[in-house]
């Protein structure tokens, strides 16, 4: 009995004197539960008022808004093709750039046979250096521009199996030259028209899957980084002069088969819902995903650890 008293005495100053450190504690984990509450309303918001908001106020007149023309480089890919035809649904003509215009003939036809624009098709091989410019410039002379696009050519992630050095030398280059050199040349020769007129926007769409290192996708890695980074850098620098510079950061999109079909789905949408979703962001967000189900995956991909990133990117690149 004696043994029992004295161990409760004990525990009950034990107890006394951690009293404060408990209270300590407790002070922190509240604080902690508060910190990521806030952060979780916060991002509830920015998700509602960038991606829900948008889409169910009136019709905008982009025209009037940014401009009648939109010069689209990489206009071979299929993301470029739909947020054409989305511009061009909205009366914006159309400026289509790629290096093989066969690959975009269908779009301008039907962009000009469905909503009436006209839209102009521009073959251009930024390998060639500056004689490459010459036909873009003259295609801009005198014309209204009010959209910059430039897409991140995606082929490289089809590249799972290869690391960076299986990459064949001239792969990499034209791989340089149709992202970093064909985004920054357009972009360099239509944005004085914009910036005289004091309206316009320039949007880099690159990919979210790579928003981080990612092994065996170096290039498109370093290629993401630059469009993201270049967009925040113009809008830095011409934001202020009436330019509005977004980063679209989508995650995977359903691939668009010559006869139309495709795997499409909630979190995998078809090329032409994204585009819709995403040209509702423009003048909303300067950086975004573009499509909601994309921005929960975007702040999923945040919160990772970059190991456990570089993990899982590993087992799931062997696994392809």
């Amino acid at each position: 009995m004696a043994a029992v008293d004295s161990f409760m005495l004990l525990y009950r100053e034990i107890a006394r004197s951690c009293s404060c450190y408990v209270e300590t504690l407790a002070l922190v984990g509240a604080f902690y539960t508060v910190s990521k509450a806030v952060v979780f309303v916060r991002d509830c918001y920015s998700l509602i008022r960038h991606h829900i908001i948008p889409r169910l106020v009136c019709h905008r007149d982009l025209s009037q808004q940014y401009g009648q023309w939109a010069v689209i480089c990489g206009a071979s890919e299929a993301v470029a093709k739909a947020y054409a035809e989305e511009l061009a649904r909205h009366g914006i003509c159309v400026i289509l750039i790629s290096n093989d215009i066969s690959n975009v003939a269908d779009t301008a036809k039907a962009i000009t046979d469905n909503y009436g624009v006209e839209a102009i098709l521009i073959e251009a091989d930024f390998s060639q250096g500056p004689s490459a410019c010459k036909p873009i410039k003259d295609a801009i002379c005198g014309k209204d521009i009010g959209f910059i696009i430039n897409s991140l050519d995606g082929s490289l992630s089809l590249d799972l199996s290869q690391d960076f050095i299986d990459l064949s030398e001239a792969r990499v280059w034209d791989t340089m030259n149709r992202n970093i050199v064909a985004a920054t040349l357009v972009t360099r020769l239509a944005l004085p028209t914009m910036v005289e007129s004091g309206k316009g926007a320039v949007v880099n769409i690159s990919i979210g899957g790579c928003s981080r290192p990612t092994p065996r996708k170096a290039a498109l890695s370093a290629f993401t980084a630059f469009l993201d980074n270049f967009s925040c850098a113009l809008n830095y620098e011409y934001g202020h002069r009436g330019i509005f510079v977004q980063s679209l950061l989508p995650f995977r999109i359903a691939s668009q088969r010559s006869d139309g079909s495709g795997v499409a789905g909630w979190l995998v949408p078809s090329p032409q819902v994204y585009a819709s979703h995403a040209l509702s962001t423009l003048g909303v967000s300067h950086r975004t995903t573009g499509y909601w189900p994309h921005t929960m995956q975007f702040r999923l991909v945040q919160c990772i650890p970059e190991w456990a990133w570089i993990l899982g990117s590993r087992v799931f690149t062997q696994a392809i």
